[in-house]
């Protein structure tokens, strides 16, 4: 059983973390990108299928590019962030079961003859990666601006062009700037969200 971690550590990872709306000019390194996604592997998805496919728009140069398949509002976030990570959910993602998933030699065939059943699979668990990767990045001391505000298609030609990989959401990643925070929103009560049956 995993111990509770402290509170302390709880305040970084959900209770004070905040989505910048501007950033620092503080870099963010690439062994910072490497020790995120060390962390965030680790994480469990069906049958360890790991669709995400991850670009990191680090260069300036990148994340100009990625800043023009995005909506108005988000342009600038992406073009001052520290990089940007571009969760990508690789459609062809049961290629590799036999790598990931050695307990069942089967497992490739039952999401290569099935397509919608592959696609439903990457979207969920390259979701769930990149929610890991948002609080492997906490963890190590970076903020997080997820974001669904881009074209797709763009994103799509100008990062993984022939590929079976499509964008699903962005993870802008850096040093936020508690001076352009606005108070944080509301959140829905647990009466209000849940239920025990």
């Amino acid at each position: 059983m995993g111990e509770i971690i402290s509170d302390r550590s709880l305040d970084t990872l959900f209770r004070n973390a905040r989505t910048p709306r501007a950033w620092l000019d503080k870099p963010v390194t690439d062994v910072q990108l490497r020790a995120i996604y060390d962390l965030m592997r680790m994480a469990p998805t069906s049958m360890n299928s790991s669709p995400a496919r991850i670009v990191f728009a680090h260069s300036q140069k990148a994340r100009d590019r990625l800043a023009e398949c995005a909506s108005p509002g988000n342009m600038e976030r992406i073009r001052t962030a520290g990089a940007v990570a571009i969760i990508g959910e690789d459609t062809a993602f049961y290629e590799k079961l036999p790598e990931l998933f050695p307990p069942s030699p089967t497992a490739r065939d039952l999401f290569a003859g099935n397509p919608a059943l592959a696609e439903a699979t990457a979207f969920r668990n390259s979701s769930l990666q990149g929610a890991y990767l948002i609080m492997a990045a906490r963890a190590l001391g970076l903020d997080c601006g997820p974001m669904s505000g881009f074209e797709p298609d763009k994103v799509n030609a100008a990062f993984f062009a022939g590929t079976t990989i499509k964008a699903n959401f962005l993870v802008a990643l850096g040093y936020g700037d508690d001076d352009a925070l606005h108070p944080r929103l509301p959140r829905l009560s647990f009466e209000d969200a849940c239920k025990i049956l």
